[in-house]
């Protein structure tokens, strides 16, 4: 669901940066206090935990690949704009770092898998969840808030990409994307109404399930709050999820077993294989970003066999996690520092 380089016009990627704009502020000032609180380090956990669970590639019918996100299991526990903080934080750093995602689609991708994936599966959530839920109905609204969380996301996908030769085309050819809405909105709901999506419900289910049962005061109305998630701490909490994260990057090479690659995300060379040219607007924007140090999750000079790029999907999982924990901690840093000096 990483929409790359080349594949949107700059209009439109000027258009989601602008329609993304206003909820990144949004979630900037209701998460500030969290950051500068003790539950800071919780934030940091669960944007590590998206950034290593997308790197679990999952084989869809048809030969492609996707990938659960976790934006719905963040906005349970911490809250709708601390998981649109925390998601895209994962997608700048996947972007820049990973060249997983373009530079130029990071306001379609955040859109599309920050806000409104965690927004509508929150919202599913709570209105299945209801008031004075059990611990079961609290799960399996989760589970179901997440699925269509995650189709939502792979909707607004598949509209963006398949706007693209409706309006911009030269010489009868498609500047960007070449497939159109008929082929992008039934190519990425297949992928995330049959796999992906119950990928992402067991995955949000699984978790929602252990917390509900070991730190049910995650699910007060407080808890999306600084003060509530900072009266948990991390503590046992937080050697369990460290514990997990650890798990889950040793495990990340699995994701390097799924045949294939996702839908709209080839490169420009192997899209002109299968169209038959190379869209012009996509090859001028493809390599915009070539500074990515561990593109594809990979060392440079890797082979293709399964343990040769184990070691680099296993280095740069650790290289994003500690990115991640850099970014939460300069900016705790930085509102406490504001907020002495006010």
């Amino acid at each position: 669901m990483h929409i790359p380089d080349g594949y949107l016009s700059p209009a439109t990627c000027v258009a989601a940066y602008g329609v993304a704009a206003p909820f990144w502020y949004q979630a900037n000032r209701r998460v500030k206090d969290v950051l500068r609180s003790r539950a800071a380090p919780l934030v940091a956990l669960f944007a590590a935990f998206s950034f290593t669970v997308m790197m679990f590639n999952v084989p869809i019918p048809g030969g492609t690949t996707a990938h659960a996100v976790g934006g719905t299991l963040i906005a349970v526990v911490l809250g709708p704009w601390a998981a649109v903080v925390s998601v895209s934080t994962a997608l700048v750093i996947q972007a820049i770092f990973f060249g997983d995602g373009g530079i130029t689609a990071i306001g379609a991708n955040s859109f599309n898998m920050a806000i409104a994936l965690p927004l509508v599966g929150y919202a599913v959530y709570r209105v299945l969840a209801g008031s004075g839920p059990t611990p079961r109905r609290r799960t399996i609204a989760a589970a179901v808030g997440s699925y269509a969380g995650i189709n939502v996301a792979a909707l607004l996908a598949g509209l963006e990409l398949g706007i693209q030769p409706l309006f911009w085309t030269e010489g009868g050819r498609a500047l960007y994307n070449p497939y159109g809405l008929a082929v992008t909105v039934p190519a990425m709901l297949l992928a995330h109404l049959t796999i992906a999506g119950f990928a992402e419900a067991a995955v949000t289910g699984l978790a929602v399930a252990y917390l509900l049962r070991t730190h049910p005061e995650l699910f007060t109305p407080e808890a999306a709050h600084a003060q509530g998630m900072a009266a948990v701490g991390l503590g046992k909490l937080g050697g369990v999820l460290v514990a997990v994260l650890g798990l889950m990057v040793v495990l990340t090479p699995l994701g390097l077993l799924a045949p294939g690659s996702a839908d709209f995300e080839w490169g420009a060379e192997e899209l002109r294989g299968m169209v038959g040219y190379m869209p012009a607007g996509l090859a001028r924007l493809d390599q915009l970003w070539g500074l990515a140090p561990l593109r594809d999750y990979q060392l440079p000079g890797a082979g293709g066999s399964f343990w040769e790029q184990a070691p680099g999907y296993i280095l740069s999982a650790v290289v994003g996690v500690a990115l991640i924990f850099a970014v939460v901690y300069a900016v705790r840093v930085a509102l406490s520092r504001r907020m002495v000096h006010q």
